[in-house]
């Protein structure tokens, strides 16, 4: 991580280890580094608890590895989302531990794999709604959560969502992914002591409009403790999900465990 690699390097000037010529030439790129197309944000890590995230579409293949390269240089952990296995295979070719999720549409590099931790539950109104769900969970996991993703529970069979009553009852956060008229989220929101993150999808018919049927329903619902991120963006609900998951944990925020009270006391 970039901040345990900030202290090594403030350590090692402090004993003498490193000259100041070369701290300064380690930090003169810590706020950005300029690629020409592109402007990678490495202070994003110290900010935020998390580095930046690579949505790919768009991109070309060059230019997505050129960017992994140089999260990766910096860091340990790299996400693209929207990524095509052109994409994925550029990556790969410098980084062979790369994986692509395809269902998700996500590159991702994990050199150092914590222990899942809290308690996030993703659910899917349909099958056709678990690829954006997807995305979701690889976001989250990725940020270091415990992840359970359960699929097809929508309102055409209330049956089938009652019967993980005790999962929605015992989640830190739940990420509701329902296309068509988008009601599961307000159904959810009224059976779970914690907060909902409502995704609409743009899965239905003609009048579905793309998603903006499900979004304006979930942006109506009459249920308490249910937010709403726009169609299809599977990662905005992962990523939230994720922070909320922290904060549940104990944590200052995603990705970075919580410090030592030895820890505070010396600084």
């Amino acid at each position: 991580m970039l901040e345990n690699k900030l202290r090594s390097l403030l350590t090692g000037l402090k004993e003498g280890r490193i000259s100041v010529d070369d701290a300064v030439d380690s930090l003169g790129e810590l706020p950005f580094q300029d690629l020409g197309f592109a402007k990678i944000d490495h202070h994003r890590e110290l900010r935020c608890g998390r580095s930046e995230v690579v949505f790919c579409e768009g991109k070309t293949p060059e230019q997505v590895a050129a960017i992994a390269d140089a999260i990766l240089a910096r860091g340990d952990v790299l996400l693209g989302t929207r990524a095509t296995a052109e994409h994925f295979n550029a990556v790969r070719e410098n980084h062979p531990g790369a994986r692509y999720e395809q269902q998700a549409r996500c590159i991702v590099v994990c050199r150092e794999r914590p222990e899942p931790r809290g308690n996030v539950l993703v659910l899917t109104a349909g099958t056709s709604d678990i690829p954006v769900a997807a995305e979701a969970r690889i976001t989250a996991e990725t940020m270091g959560a415990a992840v359970r993703m359960i699929s097809d529970v929508g309102v055409a069979g209330m049956h089938r969502l009652l019967r993980y009553g005790s999962d929605i009852r015992h989640a830190n956060v739940i990420v509701v992914v329902a296309g068509m008229e988008g009601a599961l989220a307000s159904v959810v929101g009224g059976l779970a002591p914690g907060p909902v993150i409502a995704v609409p999808t743009s899965v239905g018919y003609g009048t579905s409009l793309g998603g903006i049927a499900p979004l304006l329903t979930m942006l109506n619902s009459c249920a308490a403790g249910v937010a709403v991120v726009n169609i299809d963006n599977g990662f905005g609900a992962g990523y939230i999900a994720a922070t909320i998951n922290a904060l549940a944990a104990g944590e200052a925020r995603p990705g970075k465990a919580r410090r030592t009270q030895t820890e505070k006391t010396e600084q």
